[in-house]
């Protein structure tokens, strides 16, 4: 579903006054979300300054033998993130790595992305965007989407999630379906090319549709504390603005894996790892200091941008990820605040595939209809913007490549 409106102004500024109708002492409660905020954004910095790690590790081997421990998931749950370590054997991925090189190559794409279409998602956020290829369909982005491996492991992080509360199922948690993304092949020595602060999966709309009210339904009647990120309720069933690249399906977490070795420093993500921050986020921007038709600058059809004049106590926690290996994933949940380093100051190329974590429901069902015909015919998926690079391009994948598991992630044969 898509949600339209015609005078933003006038919805934003009808959506606060609701809102601040509904809990009259929102200052008083954000004053509590914000002193919690920062605390424990401060605890998160000393950590990191200590040199320890802030985003917890899970070896795949450990969730492959069920040996993933309590106190692990509590923490995943805490940060809202973790690095997988070794889904995948390094010497596969690198070959992988190769072929899309190969491919990237062979079909002068280079020569195309002069001519793309302009992706406008990232266009109010104060660093641009990383090099990012349009690129969907080749053999190693199918190959490593159908994969047992990391179809296990995203199964895993689907059930952290309450699939089912408010006496409703919300999503089944055991089946993957793919939400075909890009690649990243940024070369070293490449400045000022990351992306600022930012969160995914809507920007006005989560003050303004119905359902995001009550994906936040807690923090906006001042229960914050009862606001848990990880109940489903109602989020698949929120309605975003149309845009070329907006995310429409509903991902548990947003990911990539790496095919190179790749850390701070080499231009790499960066996370907020608390869970919970849309709470301070949403109610930040009910405060007298905001402009009544003003959300903390959010605009649609674009990411959430997350900036210094309103959010400045989140930033002490902004936290680059750990090394990464060739075949280590990480994953975030779907409203973690992330960012991208400006700088890649590293030796070597630090490429990523990116790969979300995705549940069967039927907001997700109706994706896949869509974005069926676009792996057929290798185009550019519906939610990207309509490059449709890949249409001639010679080794691009096919049906014939896609495992039994691969064509039921595809959505062939649903009806």
């Amino acid at each position: 579903m898509a949600l339209q409106i015609d005078d933003l102004p006038a919805s934003i500024r009808n959506a606060k006054r609701e809102l601040r109708a509904m809990l009259p002492n929102y200052r008083e409660v954000f004053g509590e979300v914000e002193a919690a905020m920062t605390r424990e954004a401060q605890q998160i910095a000393a950590l990191r300054e200590r040199g320890e790690a802030v985003i917890p590790e899970i070896r795949f081997a450990d969730i492959a033998n069920n040996r993933v421990t309590a106190g692990q998931i509590a923490l995943v749950k805490a940060r809202g993130a973790c690095v997988i370590r070794e889904v995948f054997e390094r010497s596969r991925v690198e070959q992988w790595d190769r072929d899309i090189a190969d491919y990237v190559e062979r079909n002068d794409l280079d020569t195309k992305l002069l001519n793309r279409a302009e992706d406008k998602y990232f266009g109010q956020l104060a660093s641009s965007k990383p090099q990012i290829y349009g690129v969907y369909w080749s053999k190693p982005q199918v190959l490593a989407r159908q994969s047992a491996e990391l179809t296990q492991a995203r199964v895993f992080l689907n059930r952290l999630w309450r699939s089912e509360s408010e006496g409703r199922v919300h999503f089944d948690p055991d089946h993957v379906p793919v939400y075909a993304d890009r690649l990243r092949r940024r070369p070293p020595g490449s400045e000022s090319l990351g992306l600022s602060a930012h969160c995914d999966g809507g920007s006005v709309e989560r003050w303004i549709e119905a359902n995001f009210r009550k994906v936040y339904r807690h923090v906006f009647a001042g229960n914050w504390r009862d606001y848990d990120p990880f109940d489903a309720a109602w989020r698949t069933d929120v309605e975003e603005i149309p845009s070329p690249a907006v995310c429409s399906m509903f991902r548990t977490f947003q990911g990539w894996t790496a095919l190179t070795p790749q850390g701070p420093g080499d231009g790499t993500l960066q996370l907020v790892p608390i869970a919970n921050a849309m709470a301070y986020i949403l109610l930040r921007a009910l405060q007298d200091d905001v402009a009544d038709d003003d959300l903390c600058g959010a605009m649609p059809g674009r990411a959430l941008s997350i900036n210094a004049k309103y959010h400045a106590p989140l930033f002490d926690a902004l936290s680059s990820i750990p090394l990464m290996q060739a075949g280590d994933t990480v994953f975030w949940h779907s409203d973690v605040i992330h960012a991208v380093e400006d700088a890649h100051r590293g030796k070597g190329y630090s490429n990523v595939m990116y790969i979300a974590s995705a549940p069967a429901c039927a907001k997700n069902d109706a994706y896949l209809k869509r974005q069926r015909a676009s792996f057929v015919e290798g185009m550019s998926p519906p939610d990207f913007p309509a490059d449709h690079f890949e249409v001639d391009f010679t080794g691009r994948a096919t049906t014939e490549d896609l495992s039994t598991l691969g064509k039921q992630q595809m959505g062939i044969g649903l009806s």
